[in-house]
């Protein structure tokens, strides 16, 4: 990460977009429990950035019981589609969620206790319930499937990558000043034509799905990131930051690289088990 400090913001972007392009890939591809363990950490870490994130503004949030019920909810999720664990296991899930009010009574100086209470739930609403989703869609035909969480990573990527491109180039109209100054209708339109170009491409080689189910989740993803994008821009501005964080360079953090993912999940798990 220091090495690429020298080199400018977009050649920082495109080298580590490369590398942790490479790295979500081959865990996803390489096996069910690659993907476990891939996604187990970025639910994690995504979850500490986040409540580091809030801690900024004055908030006191549980971490790490927070993260632990995160990655319960995570692990359960996996696990019970895997076929290896009793769905009946997931009620645990309830009572260490109540132990999250139980600890507050022995918190004697905090002003506002319900407050950090609804943002401790809120680290577990926001991040881990739609990343242990996605372990849904992993298992939608009954067994582990790369294919349907590959193809989401790609058409969210390749919108990302659209959106900045064009945005940069072309960018004129604003999308959402009020939230996200730099963003445009036309970084929005020309993201959402590189997503429907690798939509395309991913039908002809990968067929666990139809061609038009590809179609509706590139439509969810593209509009679903889109959002995820500007509701994340919301929470920086709110604490007034410009990244999530610094571990990605050219990125920021975490957050900042899958928020897309955050709010288009819970769209593509509810369209493939409804329809």
């Amino acid at each position: 990460m220091t090495a690429l400090q020298k080199y400018n913001n977009l050649t920082q972007r495109i080298i580590t977009g490369i590398l942790g392009s490479a790295a979500v890939i081959t865990g996803v591809c390489y096996s069910e429990w690659t993907y476990f363990a891939l996604f187990f950490a970025l639910c994690g870490l995504a979850m500490f950035e986040f409540y580091k994130l809030v801690g900024l503004d004055g908030m006191i949030p549980q971490k790490t019981l927070g993260i632990v019920i995160g990655l319960s909810i995570f692990s359960l999720t996996f696990f019970i589609e895997h076929g290896t664990v009793d769905p009946k296991f997931f009620f645990l899930i309830f009572p260490m969620a109540s132990i999250v009010f139980m600890i507050k009574l022995y918190k004697k100086f905090e002003r506002k206790p319900f407050t950090n209470i609804a943002f401790t739930f809120l680290g577990i609403f926001y991040i881990a319930t739609p990343l242990s989703l996605m372990s849904i869609a992993a298992y939608e035909n009954g067994s582990y499937n790369f294919e349907i969480i590959l193809g989401s990573l790609l058409i969210l990527w390749a919108s990302d990558t659209g959106a900045y491109f064009a945005g940069t180039y072309f960018g004129k109209r604003k999308l959402f000043e009020r939230i996200s100054p730099k963003k445009s209708w036309e970084g929005f339109f020309g993201g959402a034509a590189l997503a429907l170009v690798i939509t395309f491409i991913f039908t002809q080689y990968f067929h666990s799905l139809a061609s038009y189910h590809w179609y509706v989740i590139a439509v969810l993803i593209i509009v679903g990131g889109t959002f995820g994008d500007l509701i994340e821009s919301l929470l920086k501005r709110s604490i007034e930051i410009k990244d999530s964080g610094t571990v990605l360079p050219g990125h920021g953090g975490f957050l900042d690289r899958f928020d897309g993912l955050l709010i288009s999940a819970p769209f593509i798990v509810a369209y493939l088990e409804i329809f």
